[in-house]
């Protein structure tokens, strides 16, 4: 497979870096899928190249489960553009997932463990209770 990115300004070493990190994944594992001729060291290598061997590109995209054309033909200038323009433009942004705050969240568990300390407190008592019966019972 050959390049055909149009854009110079694609750095595929840093594309790659950068989905890496969105996905979460250390080079040292990176550099374990890739094989035994592999390390740390060389990922890191690999991430300042600006261009990559179309194998090794697609050997690497395979392991992250991204197309390979994502790597080479990202473009971060064009991202912040875009992103920059639809704000800019004041377009809507429709975000169809519940929200959950933080704040009521931290409210629930603490009331949770409130309850939880005050059956403890019970429990505490009625065993207290019950060992001074046997007790007195002697």
């Amino acid at each position: 497979m050959t390049h055909t990115t149009s854009n110079s300004k694609v750095h595929e070493g840093r594309n790659l870096k950068r989905f890496r990190e969105m996905l979460g994944i250390k080079q040292d594992f990176l550099a374990f899928e890739l094989g035994e001729d592999w390390n740390q060291q060389k990922i890191s290598l690999l991430e300042q190249k600006e261009k990559i061997d179309s194998g090794l590109l697609e050997q690497v995209s395979a392991i992250l489960k991204i197309p390979a054309e994502a790597i080479r033909s990202f473009d971060e200038e064009q991202a912040i553009t875009v992103i920059s323009s639809t704000f800019n433009d004041n377009a809507a942004v429709v975000n169809n997932n519940p929200v959950f705050h933080p704040i009521e969240k931290l409210i629930q568990l603490h009331e949770e463990k409130i309850a939880l300390y005050e059956r403890m407190l019970k429990e505490k008592d009625e065993m207290m209770g019950r060992l001074e019966r046997l007790i007195g019972s002697r």
